[in-house]
C-alpha cells in the first residue's frame, strides 16, 4: 500500500470551485500514478476553514470513487498559511514502491512542497 499526497487551492468558496478543482486534482493523481479506482482504499480530505460550501468528497464520488472510505476534515488553522487550499491523502493497494508516488499539487498548493514537485 501507498500513500499519494496532493492540495489544490480553490478561487472562490462555491461548489463548482471545489467540485471543479478537487476532480482537477485526483484526475491528476490518478493519471500520472497510472491508478486503478478499484484499488483506491481510502482518501482523507482537508479544507482550510474558510471554505464551507461543499465537501470535496463529492467530487470523489461524482468520478466514480464510491467504494473507498472518503473522509473530510478542517485544516489545522496556522495563522499566515494558504488559504481556501484542499489536500488530500490517498491510500493505494498495490504493489508500489512509496518513492515511486508521483505527488500532485496544484494552483497555490505549489508552493507548499516543493521538495515533492517532479520536473
Amino acid at each position: 500500500m501507498i500513500a499519494i499526497r496532493g492540495a489544490t487551492t480553490i478561487n472562490a468558496d462555491t461548489v463548482e470551485e471545489i467540485t471543479t478543482n478537487t476532480k482537477l486534482l485526483l484526475q491528476n493523481i490518478i493519471s500520472e500514478n497510472k491508478l486503478d479506482i478499484k484499488h483506491i482504499i481510502a482518501i482523507f480530505f482537508t479544507c482550510t476553514r474558510d471554505i464551507k460550501a461543499a465537501y470535496p468528497a463529492k467530487a470523489a464520488r461524482e468520478l466514480g470513487i464510491t467504494q473507498a472510505s472518503l473522509m473530510c476534515m478542517q485544516e489545522m488553522y496556522v495563522e499566515g498559511s494558504l488559504e481556501k487550499c484542499i489536500r488530500l491523502s490517498l491510500l493505494y493497494d498495490k504493489s508500489l514502491e512509496q518513492g515511486t508516488a508521483r505527488h500532485i499539487y496544484l494552483n497555490d498548493a505549489v508552493n507548499l512542497r516543493p521538495d515533492l514537485l517532479q520536473n
